[in-house]
């Protein structure tokens, strides 16, 4: 006779007169050894199956560990974000929002220097569209297709060459804009607040380098769209407006990629104490790469600042044609040759809004995407951390700053 117990499913039989999954009774008259089975007449109600739970691992010797807290996160822990940005690899929300942050977090110290760099440029923009901007005479109304072609190109470059003083002007101011922009987001990255005589006082001695810096990528810029529509140009007829075409596209996209390449060479030469050589190789080298991320940051920010933009500005449009004119009807005429004065403030002072918020935006960009390729290639997040006093990164060191 065998008495061993064999495997039974979890759950009994139903009981009597009761409907539920569990192991029928069954109806063989007696087992293997000819005895009769023994069931009973009262079964309890059927079993319900429950996958079974991990069992939960015992806590390490010496620790007395709890159950972990509701909605706890395994895994990797959150990064330390000791100012505008988490000291990990960012996303580009995460950029944008920094370079944002930067802006609400210092905004004395931010809108002082970008008030000022707006003002100047509207102003140096309004005395050149009002005096230096030469008058092209405008053609017959018997004019050929060929003649209106002419007299846009002439137009477009009469105003290139009046408004070059005013674009100089802007190009300065912006430089130094961004100058002092970079060492306060600088020190707003490892959360140290920075005033504006201090900004300056660690910027200065690197604008010559960067006014150097800037003026070679503009002469490469132009090098190259020079290059590409000469040759048409040189043709001339048909089939050189045709390579005009081909070589101002090819110009445009060489354009693109070497401003890329190079866009984080300012930051560089600014917190890493660098040459202008050794500032766009460094660039080019953290870039490597990654060039199509940077260039995609780079355009959705510069979109957006455009509709920024445009929203502060076109009310002021409006109002500056409400308030003038006279002076625009008579532009369009052709009975005068330059905008209103109360057109010129009005938009001008448009301008200086949208400026104010848009420059720090577009520089703050810049900077924190190099931060973010030095965090991705050179681990920098523990040089950050260090530079903030967090613990357990060792002692801080002496420079505030994220160059070094």
């Amino acid at each position: 006779m065998n008495d061993t117990p064999g495997w039974t499913s979890p759950g009994s039989a139903p009981s009597d007169g009761q409907d539920g999954p569990g192991i029928p009774r069954p109806t063989t008259p007696a087992d293997a050894n000819g005895s009769a089975p023994q069931w009973s007449k009262d079964q309890p109600p059927a079993g319900r199956w429950t996958p079974p739970t991990a069992p939960t691992p015992p806590p390490a010797p010496g620790r007395n560990w709890g159950p972990p807290p509701p909605n706890a996160h395994w895994g990797r822990p959150p990064a330390a974000k000791p100012g505008v940005i988490p000291l990990r690899p960012l996303g580009m929300g995460e950029i944008l929002d920094g370079s944002a942050k930067t802006l609400r977090t210092y905004w004395r110290t931010v809108l002082s220097f970008s008030v000022t760099v707006a003002v100047i440029s509207q102003i140096a923009n309004i005395l050149a569209q009002r005096y230096l901007v030469p008058v092209t005479p405008a053609p017959s109304p018997d004019a050929t297709p060929a003649e209106q072609l002419d007299y846009s190109i002439q137009s477009a470059q009469d105003s290139l060459v009046g408004l070059a003083p005013a674009l100089l002007v802007t190009l300065v101011a912006s430089l130094v804009s961004t100058a002092l922009l970079t060492v306060v987001i600088s020190r707003a990255v490892v959360g140290r607040p920075v005033s504006l005589g201090e900004a300056w006082r660690e910027a200065r001695p690197r604008l010559l380098q960067l006014f150097g810096l800037t003026f070679l990528l503009v002469a490469l810029s132009v090098g190259i769209v020079t290059v590409g529509l000469l040759p048409g140009f040189l043709i001339g007829g048909a089939p050189g407006a045709a390579l005009t075409m081909l070589g101002g596209l090819a110009a445009m996209v060489a354009t693109v990629w070497l401003i890329i390449r190079f866009s984080l060479a300012s930051p560089a030469l600014m917190l890493e104490r660098q040459g202008v050589t050794k500032s766009l190789k460094r660039s080019a080298k953290l870039v490597q790469g990654s060039w199509w991320r940077i260039f995609g940051i780079t355009l959705l920010t510069q979109l957006l600042i455009f509709v920024f933009a445009m929203i502060v500005s076109i009310p002021f449009l409006i109002v500056g044609i409400a308030v003038d004119g006279e002076g625009l009807s008579g532009l369009l005429t052709g009975s005068t040759t330059a905008f209103g004065w109360p057109f010129l403030i009005v938009t001008g002072i448009g301008g200086v809004l949208s400026s104010a918020v848009t420059y720090p935006i577009s520089g703050g960009v810049t900077v924190l995407l190099y931060v973010d390729q030095r965090i991705r290639r050179e681990a920098l997040d523990l040089d950050l951390a260090r530079a903030a006093g967090l613990p357990g990164y060792g002692p801080t060191p002496g420079d505030e700053t994220v160059g070094g």
